[in-house]
Order: C-alpha cells, then sequence, then structure tokens
C-alpha cells in the first residue's frame, strides 16, 4: 500500500536540488547583468563627462571669471561626501557663497551669504558643472543618488544606506521628482528604487528630463536658490 508522506518526502527531495540550482542560476545571471550594466555605464559616463568639458570647457572658464569678480576666491568649493558604500570623496563645484562675517569674526547665515549670482548659479544648476571632474575620476556617475552631508549616514534606515550601493550621481531619480521640493523619506524611497532598477535606458530618460527641467528651472526655489532643510534623521527612529 502507497504510503502518501514518504511519496511526498521523496518529491520534496527531488524537488530541492532543482529548486536550488534555479535560484543559484538566476542569482549568476543577475551578477552578470550588472556587471555589464557597470561596465557600459563607467564607460558612458567617461565619455560623457570628457566630450561634455571639452564642449563647456569655454564656458566654464567664464563661469571661473565670473565667480572670481563676483564671490572671490577660492573659485571652486570642495567638500568631503560619501560615496560608493558611504567612502568619502572630495567633491567640486563652483562656489556660491561670500564669506561675509558678522561683527563677532562668525559667518552670516547661509541667505546672506548668497548673493544674486549665487542663486543664478543655483537656480540653473551650473554651481555642479565641476562635477564632471568627480565622473572622471570614478568618484561619480552621471546618474545617481546625490551624495549628500558625510553628517547624514548614521542617520540612515538600513534601506535608506541601500542609496550608497552604486556611485553618487550628479543628477538622479529624486531630482526629476520634486528635487528641494520633495521630503527627505521621498528623495530615499526613489533612490532606493534606482539602485533597485537602474539600467542604460533609465540613466538616458533621467538625463534627458533633467536637462529640461533645468532649462525651464523647475523643481527649485527660485526666490532663495538656498537647498532644502537638513536630513536630522527619521520620526519613528
Amino acid at each position: 500500500m502507497l504510503n502518501l508522506a514518504s511519496i511526498l518526502e521523496a518529491l520534496t527531495q527531488r524537488a530541492g536540488p532543482v529548486l536550488s540550482s534555479n535560484r543559484t542560476a538566476l542569482q549568476l545571471a543577475q551578477r552578470e547583468q550588472h556587471r555589464r550594466l557597470l561596465v557600459v555605464k563607467g564607460l558612458f559616463d567617461l565619455f560623457l563627462a570628457a566630450a561634455a568639458l571639452v564642449v563647456l570647457a569655454p564656458m566654464l572658464v567664464a563661469l571661473a571669471l565670473a565667480v572670481r569678480l563676483a564671490i572671490g576666491t577660492p573659485i571652486l568649493f570642495n567638500q568631503q561626501r560619501p560615496g560608493l558604500h558611504g567612502r568619502p570623496f572630495t567633491i567640486y563645484k563652483f562656489r556660491t557663497m561670500s564669506d561675509a562675517r558678522d561683527a563677532a569674526g562668525g559667518l552670516l547665515p547661509d541667505a546672506e551669504r548668497l548673493g544674486w549670482f549665487g542663486k543664478f548659479l543655483r537656480t540653473t544648476s551650473l554651481d555642479e558643472l565641476p562635477e564632471l571632474i568627480n565622473v572622471l575620476r570614478g568618484e561619480m556617475s552621471i546618474v545617481g543618488p546625490r551624495p549628500l552631508l558625510m553628517e547624514y549616514l548614521p542617520r540612515y534606515s538600513a534601506e535608506q544606506m541601500r542609496r550608497h550601493d552604486v556611485l553618487p550621481g550628479i543628477t538622479g531619480l529624486a531630482q526629476i521628482n520634486g528635487r528641494n521640493a520633495a521630503s527627505w523619506p521621498r528623495k530615499f524611497e526613489l533612490d532606493v528604487w534606482y539602485v533597485d532598477h537602474r539600467s542604460m535606458w533609465l540613466d538616458l530618460k533621467i538625463i534627458a528630463v533633467t536637462v529640461w527641467k533645468v532649462l525651464k528651472r523647475d523643481g527649485i526655489d527660485q526666490s532663495h536658490g538656498i537647498s532644502s532643510e537638513r536630513f536630522m534623521g527619521n520620526a519613528d527612529a
């Protein structure tokens, strides 16, 4: 007489190796797909950054001179930011704020140090053009989650920290979906979604939408040109 329990056990034992093999094959295929994407994306970043620096060289020189005259030196702003896996690197931007100080020698608030030219650079995103140097150095990508402040790292949840599983970018999914108007949780949600669904097609779409939004000056508070409020952590942490 057939024993149903024995039959089920035998079928399970046979199916186990098959399921495990299929799962392993899928994981290997995904790893190979990600490896190819990294190679193609890396070459694309290098080509686009180099081409942009050559084509925009006259504009970059003009902007550097304008910063020197309107704001002063140094012309470039540099700061430590978290890159891939949170490792720090030095980001470069055109300077947008002066060193104006109060009677006691302390720096004035950002809003008071950001003059008309600094606002212009920020609202047009021209201040971020030197980040193309970071792309050439392999520290950033054209598209990816924006590199925020080092002090934010311990404030992220484990899920939010996944935004550092890829290189940071000059533009990203969060930048074309609200930018400064979006809440921090929403920005991080978009960053992690990008990490899970990244592709060259998605990158090209983000670049195209970014150019369109920059030309329209969309997603920025143009009356102030000030960055969004600092991320102080998750409310439920």
